[in-house]
């Protein structure tokens, strides 16, 4: 993926994996709402989780953002009429980011992050919600109930398996055979794999 595709793939989807490894060498992964912010990755985690509490400042992590993923099977290839040598794939787009995490305890901190990803979601309805539609002490109670957390991006990458291996031919079989699934991520996937067609 160019930087131009990352930054747009990470425009598009609003959520991630964290992944990081606590002080026992045992690995945490959440999955949270978060914001590309520049060079930072930001978000939040529930204050129940306890994920937050074993990531140690600035100890590395690595944030995953899913695309459509979606089966491949070989009989949509037209080389399976010619040879017959093919097999089964998954189709699939994400972006990894890596770097430092720092955990931020702190309500202004977090109620900048919460108020700027309800804006994210929000903008575009009839009547978007805001966070200062709640009642104050309300909205500092919920604060409470999460802690932010914040990667500093030190490297990315993005990667899309779309069939780029195949033909011309096998890769108009597979966008066919995944648009006739019928669902939504299949439908993304040939999407995703019909603008890369030469």
């Amino acid at each position: 993926m160019t930087a131009g595709e990352v930054s747009a793939f990470l425009d598009a989807h609003p959520a991630a994996h964290l992944v990081t490894v606590g002080p026992d060498g045992a690995p945490d992964v959440t999955l949270l709402p978060v914001l590309h912010d520049g060079d930072r990755v930001i978000g939040h985690l529930a204050r129940a989780n306890e994920h937050w509490r074993r990531i140690a400042p600035g100890s590395p992590g690595l944030v995953v953002v899913g695309g459509a993923d979606a089966y491949v099977s070989p009989g949509w290839y037209a080389s399976k009429a010619e040879h017959g040598r093919v097999v089964p794939t998954w189709n699939y787009s994400e972006v990894q980011l890596r770097g430092a995490v720092t955990v931020h305890d702190d309500p202004d901190w977090v109620l900048d992050v919460v108020t700027r990803l309800t804006q994210r979601h929000e903008a575009g309805r009839e009547h978007p919600w805001s966070v200062s539609d709640a009642p104050e002490k309300y909205v500092a109670g919920r604060l409470r109930a999460i802690v932010g957390v914040e990667l500093v991006v030190e490297a990315v990458e993005g990667k899309a398996k779309l069939s780029q291996n195949r033909s011309d031919a096998d890769r108009r079989g597979a966008l066919a055979g995944l648009r006739a699934e019928g669902d939504a991520a299949a439908t993304a996937v040939a999407d995703a794999m019909d603008a890369t067609l030469s």
